[in-house]
């Protein structure tokens, strides 16, 4: 009997992923074990294992294919002794027997249609040349694609407002004899477009300038997710922003003297393994730091779980040191090396990427001096680290000379009050300028 081979959940939050290649062809014999493709899924590329022995029948989703839902049949496998060539491929008039009843409601058609009927003419919300909509609709209509100019507003003095855009169609527009004059507001007025919306021909011009030499990209499945997971934090996180310099004389002299001693067994500590180890201490010794905003409930962590940003060819991701409180720092320069190489070739599992306490962010290696990072939801903080670089500092109450970096700390200001925030980054300040005290 044949099997279907589904699009499976490669991790607890997948719904759908790319089926980025095919590691095997129909007619091909494959075992327990063997990979047959690589999965794409919203932060990773995966393995795809075979869990039964037979003969690849009918690959039924080509390669490259993107919005793979789970659950959806991609091969037929025919089992020993079963002829590949008699196996039935699912038919494809499973989801058309579903069309009719898609149609069944285009009976009601008239009705919908019945609404806009009896609406003013858009020009009555026209002030000049300027659609007026709230800044709400803006995005809304953005998102789907929608004309403004052909909406009629239902607000004070024909504003249009969430609710005349929620009801429109997507490509909507004006009717012929005002569409002259409202293609320049609609212009004037479009908004950037949000992800996964895609432009009309009325206003890809306006997204974009067509005339200038380019290319246009599909977005990855990691870059789609990206963009949701940092607009979601900008627009829906109220961050805080406190800012320390640190001087760093002391932790790189320390670094000096274990990497003597570390040599031998073939491990490098970077300052960016201190500096985990420093905010995972740091986070353990100030818990109200360690939190995770729920609406109506306040999740306290006991144990200091540091996701750390690591740049991608395919965009940034965050592999997880567990523990890093509590973690010898040559175990945290191991970690991060491997989990570091994984990242970089699209091969983490799920659980080394998901979850976290708090992330750390170092673009010091680019010679920024001081940044503020976004927030990772639905972590409370984030720690932004610059470069360090010799400046003039106050040595003993003496006018000196010091290698200091500048470390920024953002805080969900819902979770986490100014001073508990300003209490981390002050120990944190004091564990990377008297390390000692981390790793005793």
């Amino acid at each position: 009997m044949s099997i279907e081979l589904k699009m499976p959940a490669l991790s607890p939050t997948m719904e759908e992923g790319t089926l980025a290649k095919w590691l095997v062809k129909e007619g091909d014999t494959v075992k327990a074990g063997d990979i047959m493709a690589e999965i794409e899924t919203d932060k990773a590329t995966m393995e795809f294992e075979a869990v039964d022995e037979g003969t690849i029948a009918k690959i039924t989703v080509a390669e490259g294919t993107d919005g793979v839902k789970v659950g959806t049949v991609i091969a037929i496998l025919a089992e020993e002794g079963e002829d590949a060539g008699s196996v039935e491929t699912p038919k494809a008039e499973a989801p058309k027997a579903e069309a009719p009843k898609a149609e069944a409601p285009k009976a009601e058609a008239p009705k919908a249609e019945e609404k806009p009927a009896p609406a003013p003419a858009p020009a009555a919300r026209s002030d000049g040349d300027r659609v007026k909509a709230s800044p709400l609709a803006r995005r809304i209509a953005a998102e789907k694609c929608v004309d403004l100019s052909g909406v009629s507003g239902s607000g004070p003095n024909g504003r249009i407002v969430k609710a005349d855009v929620e009801g429109a169609k997507p490509g909507a527009a004006a009717a012929p004899a005002a569409k002259s004059e409202a293609a320049p507001a609609a212009k004037a007025d479009a908004a950037v477009p949000a992800t996964g919306a895609a432009p009309t021909a009325e206003t890809k011009a306006v997204w974009y300038d067509e005339s200038i030499p380019h290319e246009v990209a599909k977005l990855s499945n990691i870059r789609k997710t990206i963009a949701r997971r940092l607009t979601e934090a900008k627009q829906t996180i109220p961050h805080i922003y406190l800012t320390v310099d640190i001087r760093l004389d002391a932790l790189l002299k320390l670094r000096g003297e274990l990497n003597k001693g570390l040599e031998k067994r073939g491990v490098k500590l970077s300052v960016n393994d201190m500096l985990i180890k420093a905010l995972g201490v740091a986070l353990e010794a100030t818990p109200k730091c360690n939190v995770t905003f729920l609406g109506n409930d306040l999740v306290s962590y006991h144990r200091a779980d540091v996701s750390v940003a690591v740049s991608t060819p395919t965009g940034l991701i965050t592999p997880i040191v567990r523990d890093a409180a509590n973690k010898a720092l040559s175990k945290i320069s191991t970690e991060m090396k491997e989990l570091g190489a994984l990242a970089k070739d699209n091969k983490l599992k799920p659980e080394q990427y998901q979850g976290g306490t708090a992330s750390l962010s170092n673009m010091g290696m680019f010679g920024i001096k001081q940044f503020e990072a976004v927030i990772n939801p639905p972590q409370g903080m984030i720690l932004a680290i610059g470069a360090g670089e010799k400046r003039p500092y106050i040595v003993d109450d003496a006018l000196g000379v010091a290698t200091v970096m500048s470390a920024t700390g953002s805080f969900d200001h819902r979770a986490i009050d100014g001073a508990d925030g300003a209490e981390l980054m002050k120990l944190f300040k004091e564990l990377v300028e008297n390390p000692m005290g981390m790793i005793a």
